[in-house]
């Protein structure tokens, strides 16, 4: 299988971590993984500060790796919300319950150029020690930690 999934993942948070881990599931050991890193201009969008491209880059690269999975990947450029997502020749796209939305926008998208359309696999948020969602604007605001674990 051939999968895409993409993102920001700064800072890389458990819900980050897992939708990672369920695209590389999905793919299988001898499946791809094609991984969308927004580009500096496109996250800097973001209401909370993000690291550099090059430093979100070695986070995911370091991840995968101490993971040890097998599937071939890559990290491209996302420099807008659909990225490569509109022509690339794949099966499925991961996506988190709050990107949903931009997901089945794709794959419209895709039925007017006449491309394929691609199975959706929704991950479900990681809830912190407060059951409300993980998330990066969270962890900058130092209500929680990258795990979920409360420091306010």
């Amino acid at each position: 299988m051939k999968v895409m999934v993409g993102g920001t993942f700064d800072p890389l948070h458990a819900g980050h971590r897992k939708l990672l881990s369920r695209s590389f599931e999905l793919a299988g050991s001898s499946g791809e993984v094609i991984i969308g890193l927004t580009t500096d201009d496109f996250a800097s969008a973001k209401v909370h500060p993000v690291h550099p491209y090059d430093k979100r880059l070695e986070n995911i690269t370091s991840f995968i790796r101490e993971q040890g999975y097998t599937a071939t990947w890559k990290v491209e450029p996302l420099a807008d919300r659909y990225g490569s997502a509109l022509d690339a020749d794949f099966d499925i796209l991961v996506v988190s319950e709050e990107t949903f939305p931009v997901a089945v926008e794709i794959n419209e998208l895709r039925r007017e150029r006449g491309r394929k359309k691609v199975d959706l696999y929704e991950v479900s948020c990681v809830l912190a020690e407060d059951g409300r969602r993980i998330s990066s604007t969270r962890i900058y605001r130092g209500e929680i930690d990258r795990q979920g674990r409360l420091l306010k």
